[in-house]
């Protein structure tokens, strides 16, 4: 069948071109329109397509024209790969010449053959790339904190003359999860840069990232009217998450299908919930319909270890990794016979795949890591952090407390370090899970792979990621290094944010003391500069903007703890002792102006594209951005 277009619909235009080129892949044109290729060289000046190169992202459409120097020939016949119309497998093309694509990166041949005479035809290339922007937690699966693309916001103008708040995007409840933001989604037919936001109300909304406004669209998982609530704080006995607990951790996003994956918790009538979201970005339309119910079940020495959603809580942001979505759990105020989990889902089928427990013959082990993401390698190792837990594992036994884990694809324990005070850490809340952990860049000289971590006694590991160290009683020497965060007036300075890296210097905002930028030189991590300022509890997760390896900033958030004013910080990357800008300055000089982000809410991490900063806050994001 062919599709074909008329004199009006393409807009036939009367005009003798010169030599055209046909674009990209090489497909050849038939000579009867069934879509086979040919070795014959299609005749010269008959039929152009514009525009001939493209690059479009997976959720773009490309509207082609083509336009025919033969006055009697008023249509043309469109195909993709040689296929008239095209198909579901290389994307599809209107007799109108607008071309959807498959959503899976690739490059495709877009041709118009003259429908009253095929042997004149002309190509187009159209590359389908994925999704750019800040898709995940920490902006990568190394957990960088980096945004290397930022080419508006620089030194010279983040300071409170030039920059601060632009607009406030109200939301229905707290923002514990770090906005997400994707450039050039056509949403409704129009392009629109999106910023997505998830709340403890378990809503999720999508923004346009650039100007104040009404949703785009705004997706509820709650439905009072058939008993289906977020769960009130008051039912786990802990105030830690208050008033209700909805979707805490940060979602992901796949930069392919433009999938965003959430994990909920509800409230059904009168039992507690988690469930898995897979969301279409242009849409908010939910791909999983109710959602995947999660459940899951171990064995251990008493029998079958049970996930129980009640008592577990899922703060861990989601990890998408080989086409596998991760998430993992930690307690509630240390209640309930609770365990550190961590479950795998196919990302195409959400099936779960498989499910790892820390302690399966023991208590505790939590994965949460204030929020931060489990990492992932190139290889597709994942690697996190437990808290306070039962730890055996160097007596052949399955339990690891207090542990950075490397697990392969599996879920199955492949390597890990535990320090050798774990008992000591233990007895005392000294969670080694309380913080992130960043993946290095690969090292030229010394071990080529490593890991650097902290937690809440304050230490700083530095680990080789192929040969962790595992435990040794007497000392943590087996590691590339360890060194204390800083000293504070409490001793200790607690870390409880996920570290960034940039430019060979590692970034910690640790519990009363400020930014501190360690410098990566010979095989060792040392101290290069410390902010003036300093944080109060829990510290801070920095991230990082910059244009390359240039013009880097450093972006923290003060919180100091939940529900007070929060204060976005800027320092200079190259030295985080010279501060660029606050949000209390704008204030400070004039009070009529308003730069603060909105009350706290602890463990937030800012997000940096395109000249704007966004800032979650409870009820609200702040955009932040160059002044007009």
């Amino acid at each position: 069948m062919q599709v074909t277009m008329s004199r009006r619909e393409v807009s036939v235009r009367l005009r003798a071109l010169g030599l055209l080129l046909a674009t990209a892949m090489p497909m050849g044109c038939s000579d009867g329109g069934d879509g086979q290729a040919t070795s014959t060289s299609p005749p010269q000046g008959q039929v152009a397509v514009t525009p001939s190169t493209t690059s479009i992202t997976t959720l773009q459409q490309q509207q082609f024209v083509a336009t025919i120097d033969n006055a009697s020939s008023t249509a043309v016949t469109w195909k993709v790969d040689g296929i008239v119309g095209g198909d579901a497998n290389v994307g599809t093309i209107t007799a109108f010449g607008l071309y959807t694509p498959v959503r899976l990166q690739g490059s495709h041949a877009i041709t118009a053959v003259n429908a009253q005479d095929a042997s004149q035809h002309a190509s187009a290339a159209v590359s389908v790339v994925p999704l750019g922007g800040v898709l995940t937690y920490h902006n990568d699966n190394a957990r960088t904190g980096q945004y290397a693309l930022e080419s508006v916001l620089v030194p010279g103008n983040v300071n409170t003359a030039t920059f601060g708040k632009l607009f406030v995007a109200p939301v229905d409840g707290q923002v514990y999860a770090q906005p997400l933001y994707v450039a050039n989604v056509s949403v409704a037919g129009q392009l629109h840069n999106l910023v997505f936001v998830a709340t403890e109300h378990n809503s999720i909304y999508a923004f346009d990232a650039d100007r104040a406004g009404a949703a785009l669209w705004h997706t509820s998982f709650i439905d009072p009217a058939n008993g289906i609530t977020s769960q009130p704080s008051s039912d786990t006995g802990c105030p830690d998450i208050n008033p209700e607990i909805g979707i805490t951790s940060t979602p992901v996003i796949d930069p392919v299908t433009g999938l965003l994956y959430a994990v909920a918790k509800t409230k059904e009538n009168g039992i507690a919930k988690y469930r898995l979201h897979a969301l279409d970005i242009a849409t908010g339309t939910d791909r999983s319909g109710a959602g995947v119910d999660i459940q899951a079940s171990v064995p251990g020495t008493s029998g079958r270890v049970v996930f129980n959603p009640l008592i577990e809580n899922q703060r861990l942001s989601l990890l998408l990794s080989h086409g596998v979505v991760y998430f993992g759990t930690g307690s509630y105020c240390d209640l309930g016979d609770h365990h550190g989990w961590l479950l795998a889902y196919d990302a195409a089928t959400l099936v779960q795949r498989s499910a790892f427990n820390a302690t399966p013959n023991g208590t505790e082990g939590g994965i949460w890591q204030s929020g931060g993401g489990a990492a992932a390698d190139v290889d597709g190792n994942v690697y996190v952090a437990t808290g306070n837990g039962t730890f055996d594992a160097a007596s052949s036994g399955t339990n690891y407390g207090n542990t950075i884990l490397r697990l392969n694809v599996s879920l199955g324990v492949s390597d890990y370090f535990t320090p050798y005070n774990q008992q000591v850490l233990s007895d005392n809340d000294g969670d080694l899970g309380s913080a992130g952990m960043v993946l290095l860049p690969d090292q030229p000289t010394g071990p080529p792979h490593l890991l650097v971590g902290a937690g809440k006694q304050g230490v700083v590991y530095v680990i080789d990621r192929d040969h962790m160290g595992r435990f040794q009683a007497a000392s943590d020497s087996q590691i590339v290094q360890s060194l204390p965060v800083g000293a504070c007036a409490t001793g200790a300075c607690p870390v409880f944010g996920t570290p960034a890296y940039f430019n060979q210097k590692v970034y910690v905002a640790a519990v009363a003391d400020g930014l501190r930028a360690f410098a990566w030189a010979g095989g060792q991590l040392s101290l290069s500069a410390r902010s003036a300022n300093t944080f109060g509890w829990p510290g801070a997760t920095p991230s990082v903007s910059a244009n390359g390896t240039s013009n880097g900033i450093v972006w923290a958030l003060e919180t100091n703890g939940s529900g007070a004013p929060a204060v976005l910080h800027a320092y200079a990357a190259d030295d985080v002792s010279r501060e660029l800008y606050n949000s209390k300055q704008g204030g400070n000089q004039n009070p009529a102006r308003d730069d603060a982000p909105g009350p706290a809410v602890k463990f937030a991490v800012p997000t940096i594209a395109n000249g704007r900063v966004y800032v979650g806050a409870s009820g609200q994001l702040s955009v932040f951005g160059l002044l007009p």
